[in-house]
């Protein structure tokens, strides 16, 4: 769904409802029929549920939840479909306060539905299901209530009514979307196997690791919504053809990631052995854990500035080359020298997260030469 948001944006700022509603109309057929595929082959796995070496009540309790759960995957895709073309148009808020929303009925029917109050059968595990079901059904209704109550919107779903399905538009948001969540699949392999390697250490390394990639992962969430703004805005002024808006977009995104990230990596170095007291009480997690912290001090500067300059490549539709800089980044660099500084060097698990060091400042030094050729380009 994210190769939506750059080719909505461009259309959008070239004042063009017509390619607007076309990406619209093809991104929902395409993920309409990614979803209801994806549905067919997780189905397939019930019928190898009593095999997996689980206890028969477990099997049978879990068969039905599963499936009314991922029923729940084809509104959920039209969802993230719709969200994508509103982020291309400029408003975020919307799918803010939609999810928000969403997340409060999912709550709210968990405890009528699980538990069987004010009057309904306690459903239990498929209360939950159904809960998860019925909350992301009204998700994308919701959003097509609000596009038709405002004439601002509707311009774009009456375009898309008229647009044609098309192939060339079909290829295009496919090639994008797969080479996006393929350099999501590359930087997630690269910190799993990382994680694996400190699992081959010792438990408390790998218990140290997953209480600081937690602190890590709460930090990074912040630059990975100031990337997305940074899709946003890039793609509108590279569809304007607007040089200085372009450049003052990724550089301000860039101040903004770097003071936050500073500020934070400080926070991790002042309080490391205070902030895991708030996932666990074992001193030897806690020692891992505040060692790792130090590291990650550096490591998430980098990981922010990689983030803010993909997400400014992905607004201008450039994203097979950082695929490929992905992979070298995370693959070749990243993990042989998280093995040799762990096991070679004897590092142990500092080690691995020093591979994670290099591998995060290698992505954010090739992105960055990416996007001043892409810049030159632009201005050329």
């Amino acid at each position: 769904t994210l190769g939506i948001t750059p080719l909505v944006g461009q259309s959008f700022k070239h004042n063009n409802p017509g390619g607007v509603g076309g990406w619209l109309k093809n991104g929902l057929l395409i993920h309409f029929i990614a979803a209801v595929l994806l549905c067919l082959l997780m189905s397939s796995v019930v019928l190898f549920m009593d095999q997996m070496g689980q206890r028969k009540e477990v099997v049978m309790a879990a068969i039905p939840y599963y499936l009314i759960h991922i029923s729940s995957l084809i509104p959920m895709m039209l969802f993230f479909s719709i969200k994508q073309f509103f982020e291309g148009v400029g408003n975020t808020k919307i799918a803010m306060v939609i999810t928000i929303l969403a997340n409060v009925v999912n709550v709210c029917l968990n405890y009528i539905l699980i538990y069987g109050n004010f009057g309904f059968p306690a459903l239990g595990l498929n209360g939950a299901g159904i809960s998860s079901l019925i909350a992301r059904t009204m998700m994308p209704f919701i959003f097509m209530l609000i596009i038709l109550k405002r004439p601002s919107l509707k311009v774009y779903l009456d375009a898309a009514k008229r647009a044609r399905f098309e192939m060339e538009k079909i290829k295009r948001m496919m090639s994008i979307g797969l080479s996006v969540g393929m350099q999501m699949v590359i930087e997630i392999l690269a910190f799993s196997i990382g994680a694996i390697m400190l699992g081959w250490i010792s438990k408390e390394s790998l218990a140290g690791h997953q209480v600081a990639i937690g602190m890590a992962s709460m930090t990074y969430m912040i630059s990975f919504g100031l990337a997305s703004g940074t899709t946003i805005r890039v793609s509108h002024a590279f569809g304007d053809h607007d040089r200085g808006e372009l450049k003052h977009t990724i550089f301000a995104s860039l101040h903004i990631v770097i003071a936050f990230m500073s500020l934070m990596g400080i926070l991790f170095v002042v309080l490391r052995n205070q902030l895991p007291l708030l996932f666990t009480n074992d001193p030897k997690v806690i020692r891992v854990a505040a060692g790792l912290l130090v590291i990650g001090a550096f490591f998430q500067i980098f990981d922010g500035v990689q983030v803010v300059l993909l997400g400014a490549l992905r607004g201008m539709a450039d994203v097979r080359i950082p695929m490929y800089i992905a992979f070298f980044s995370y693959i070749i660099v990243s993990l042989p020298i998280s093995y040799l500084f762990a096991f070679v060097f004897n590092l142990g698990y500092l080690g691995v997260w020093i591979g994670f060091v290099f591998g995060l400042s290698t992505a954010a030094f090739l992105f960055g030469f990416r996007l001043k050729y892409q810049l030159q380009r632009f201005h050329s």
